[in-house]
């Protein structure tokens, strides 16, 4: 693997388009302006650079740039638009940026399976595996597709505990327990930094404890010290692990913040948790400035001010400023300094940390990456390989009663499953079994269906059922539900939550994703053809927290 992402760098040399100008690189050869237009990540539409874009560039030269769905398509397109975003800039004279994008995997993916890249499931996966060092290889793997295509920067991983009443985190965490979760994001991050990406945790000191959305509202968290161990652990792993930026959420915690204001404005969060209590010295960013919980409350330039006395280094303008939004606010803190509201000296303390965070991660030596081969750079292909490798050790065996798993070849099996993924009998029925019966049944099964089932569990010993998302559809719960749970070996192929609605089952077994290479590993754990090394990456009650499995 590092064979293969020192290859990846020299091509990025090797394929060379044009030469760069000469820019200033260091703090003392930057004007204001330039010097406050590193401390922000603007935001560009579309997938190709039009001229108000380019003009923009141009113009301001931001210290980075967040790509998100509307920029991407093929691997040949999201290359070209880095290199014209970093030609752009440097050809003006700049210095070249960060460019950022949100591949979390999971719901939160900005390069898809569909466009060419990998397709990479919810981190809870990662945290099953209880391995830190596939978790190093996962990084590295997510890393080395970004860097493939110009991307130096990756918003991720999300360091946040899982909540399944939250609307933000919910399926985009590594689990419900902090302590678990610490060592896996540690992993991830020294991976995805091997590949010389930047990786950023978020969203400090943690987005779970709520129900409320800060795209919509301040959300308030009130916490105990021992919960707000919990919410540091995973952002201690990763500053251990030296991890570029940090970024900062957009919620009031009361017990370390008295005064009502978001986290990404409080100089008793950033500057005497982060900073001085977890010695955190990298680049320190807020969340997008576009959210409600600050737009609503504070002006953009006051944001600004307070967000910058604070501690904070980059701003991040998000998708819905436009151009003039942008400019303005660039504006408004360079007219901030002169008129002697923030001190010159706070600004080239941030630029400085970004200068050298640059340079830690050869921003400052970029050059054009070859279009025509991105794909093969991104080598997904072999990238599917190691997604195989991480569900075969991620699947869970959670509950097992009554010894049902592995199936027994002495014992009379039926197995349910979505007729809409029949990949489930594709894949198991590889296996050889004596007796075994297969019934194929709708997402969301009828009374006859369910009729059937009950049938056929009275003619076998062991009755399993596959699940997905079953905390949505009331009918595959009532099916569950309605067969002898003494028999019953339930497989969730989505959410580990199904557990909750049948959880008198005698076995569970979890996938954590509905991606398709949990199947193959779901149906070997079944048959014994691989042991069940997975834990839990989540809490499902007291008797089943986090961290482990059935013995």
């Amino acid at each position: 693997m590092k064979i293969r992402s020192l290859i990846l760098a020299l091509l990025g040399l090797v394929f060379s388009v044009a030469p760069l100008r000469a820019q200033a690189t260091t703090l003392e050869s930057l004007t204001l302006e330039q010097k406050v237009a590193q401390m922000f990540m603007v935001a560009i539409y579309g997938e190709f650079l039009n001229e108000p874009g380019r003009l923009f560039l141009q113009q301001w030269q931001p210290g980075a740039i967040s790509m998100m769905g509307n920029n991407m398509g093929a691997p040949a397109q999201v290359t070209q638009l880095t290199n014209d975003y970093q030609q752009t800039v440097v050809n003006a004279g700049g210095i070249p940026m960060f460019v950022a994008t949100d591949q979390e995997g999971g719901v939160v993916a900005r390069l898809t399976a569909e466009q060419g890249f990998t397709q990479w499931p919810s981190p809870v996966v990662i945290t099953a595996t209880n391995d830190p060092e596939l978790a190093v290889r996962y990084g590295q793997a997510i890393g080395e597709e970004l860097a493939a295509v110009g991307i130096n920067m990756n918003l991720a991983p999300n360091a946040d505990l899982e909540n399944p009443e939250n609307p933000v985190v919910r399926f985009r965490s590594f689990g419900s327990d902090g302590h678990v979760n610490a060592p896996i994001v540690a992993g991830v991050v020294t991976g995805m930094q091997s590949a010389i990406v930047m990786a950023t945790v978020k969203h400090f000191p943690g987005h779970s404890d709520t129900n409320e959305d800060s795209h919509a509202t301040l959300a308030r968290v009130d916490l105990t010290p021992e919960r707000l161990e919990q919410l540091l652990a995973p952002f201690r792993g990763a500053i251990g692990a030296n991890v570029g930026a940090i970024m900062v959420s957009h919620i009031w915690f009361p017990s370390l913040e008295p005064e009502e204001r978001p986290a990404s404005l409080s100089t008793n969060i950033i500057t005497g948790l982060l900073r001085n209590e977890l010695g955190y010295t990298g680049i320190i960013m807020t969340d997008a400035l576009d959210m409600n919980a600050v737009d609503l409350n504070y002006t953009p330039v006051v944001t600004i001010t307070e967000a910058i006395n604070a501690g904070v280094d980059i701003f991040t303008l998000g998708p819905n400023f436009g151009w003039d939004a942008q400019q303005d606010v660039l504006q408004g803190l360079v007219d901030a300094v002169r008129a002697g509201q923030i001190s010159e000296e706070r600004i080239n303390q941030s630029v400085q940390r970004i200068l050298d965070a640059k340079q830690r991660f050869g921003v400052l030596n970029w050059q054009p990456l070859d279009t025509g081969s991105a794909a093969t750079r991104v080598n997904a292909e072999a990238h599917a390989l190691l997604l195989d490798e991480v569900f075969r050790s991620a699947v869970t065996v959670a509950v097992d009663r009554s010894d049902n798993v592995p199936l027994k070849q002495d014992r009379a099996v039926a197995i349910l499953f979505p007729g809409t993924r029949y990949q489930i009998y594709n894949e198991c029925s590889q296996y050889p079994h004596p007796n075994l019966q297969w019934l194929a049944i709708s997402d969301a099964p009828g009374p006859d269906e369910i009729s059937s089932a009950i049938t056929m569990a009275g003619q076998v010993d062991t009755i399993v059922v596959f699940t997905q998302n079953a905390q949505q559809t009331i009918e595959q719960q009532e099916l569950v539900n309605a067969l002898p749970q003494d028999k019953v070996v339930a497989v969730s192929i989505w959410s580990v939550y199904d557990w909750l609605t049948y959880p008198n089952v005698s076995s569970y077994i979890a996938t954590y994703s509905p991606l398709r290479s949990n199947v193959p590993a779901a149906c070997a754990v079944l048959f014994g053809a691989i042991p069940a090394n997975g834990q839990l990456s989540v809490t499902l009650s007291p008797e089943l927290p986090a961290g482990t499995h059935a013995e």
